[in-house]
């Protein structure tokens, strides 16, 4: 078949990781399908290509800022002759509903959602989330929608009514799992990755640090990635005592975050939410045990064998789910805690996911 993506989320030279979720997905679909792939691209991200072959994958660009009325306007008048000769427009994240609803595809069309504002939209500045509604009804539009968890599923369903919502989940591609390392030198080794931003809640892990420390644990952290908390987060750990036990190294690429959870003895997320929670079913996939905030999709993936929620942002709480988890697991396999995910988020699973979508679209006249 032949698929047409349109995505707000896609790398650019400006952005060179936005959107790498888009790029995973795009690639398991071109595994049996013929894809291009439309970018609608925001004025932040535009380095000013309007055709390229990314990773194989065939896009055309076209601007849109979504705040911007008159701009998703034209970009719906573009998108028209675009998306000719599809046999179905598979759209991904929130914002490429605009243009589409305002110019519905001729052709069949699945869309995927991974808006985090529709699970907690207290997330979200009070006039976008006195809005949120009434933007929440544009799910209704496509004939069928795809969320990466039921935790996302539920509020789309309650807009969606008997309207198909099923769950395809975010690629984690299984691979090489490294051992876990020799504990003799007493040391507790934590490592999580994602922004340092409130929702992530690096200011909490700081104090969770702090009150291992305290209790006499030799704990270490190591957070992988960056974010407007960076500088708070440094000054929260210089006031605890634990600047020398905190590592953060900033944004690392695949291999480098698989180095640090090799070299790591628990994934620790104190996320206030999450719709999947990608870096947690990294670590799991890499045989590490998890830590985790409780809200969120991560609870239909995390055993109780290899993790622990906790459902409260509080520090105590993750103290004693940190050691209560490493005292159960320290012995346990690093492919013990892999073989509880496998493949069930490979890519060849995720492509057969989309794959069955397309299959159980409504036929229309405008497919090719």
């Amino acid at each position: 078949m032949r698929i047409t993506l349109v995505a707000t989320w896609f790398p650019t030279s400006v952005a060179p990781s936005r959107g790498s979720f888009v790029v995973r997905d795009a690639l398991s679909i071109a595994a049996t399908h013929d894809v291009r792939l439309v970018h609608l691209v925001p004025p932040a991200d535009d380095d000013g290509t309007r055709r390229l072959v990314h990773e194989g994958l065939d896009v055309l660009r076209i601007p849109m800022d979504p705040r911007r009325p008159d701009q998703v306007l034209a970009a719906a008048r573009q998108l028209r002759p675009a998306l000719a000769g599809a046999d179905v427009v598979h759209s991904m994240a929130f914002s490429a509903l605009l243009p589409l609803v305002l110019r519905r595809p001729t052709a069949p069309w699945l869309h995927t959602e991974h808006w985090s504002a529709l699970t907690t939209p207290g997330t979200l500045p009070a006039p976008a989330r006195a809005g949120l509604p009434l933007l929440a009804r544009l799910l209704s539009a496509p004939d069928r929608v795809t969320a990466v968890c039921e935790f996302l599923a539920r509020p789309i369903r309650a807009v969606r009514g008997a309207r198909p919502t099923d769950i395809v989940p975010c690629i984690v591609e299984p691979g090489e799992v490294a051992q876990r390392r020799d504990r003799s030198d007493g040391a507790l080794r934590l490592v999580s990755t994602g922004g340092l931003i409130p929702r992530k809640d690096p200011l909490l892990a700081v104090d969770v640090l702090a009150d291992l420390v305290d209790r006499g644990i030799d704990a270490h952290l190591e957070w992988l990635g960056d974010g407007p908390l960076r500088d708070q987060t440094l000054q929260r750990a210089a006031a605890r005592g634990v600047q020398e036990r905190l590592a953060l190294p900033g944004t690392v690429d695949g291999p480098g975050v698989r180095a640090a959870l090799a070299r790591a003895d628990v994934f620790f997320g104190p996320t206030r939410a999450d719709n999947f929670f990608v870096s947690a079913a990294e670590a799991i996939v890499a045989g590490r045990p998890v830590v985790l905030g409780a809200t969120g999709g991560q609870g239909e993936y995390v055993e109780a064998a290899v993790g622990e929620l906790v459902d409260v942002q509080e520090t105590a709480p993750y103290v004693e789910a940190i050691l209560a988890l490493d005292a159960r697991t320290r012995d346990l396999p690093a492919r013990t805690i892999a073989d509880t995910i496998g493949d069930r988020f490979s890519a060849a699973t995720v492509g057969r996911g989309y794959s069955a979508q397309y299959q159980q679209l409504p036929a229309r006249p405008g497919g090719r």
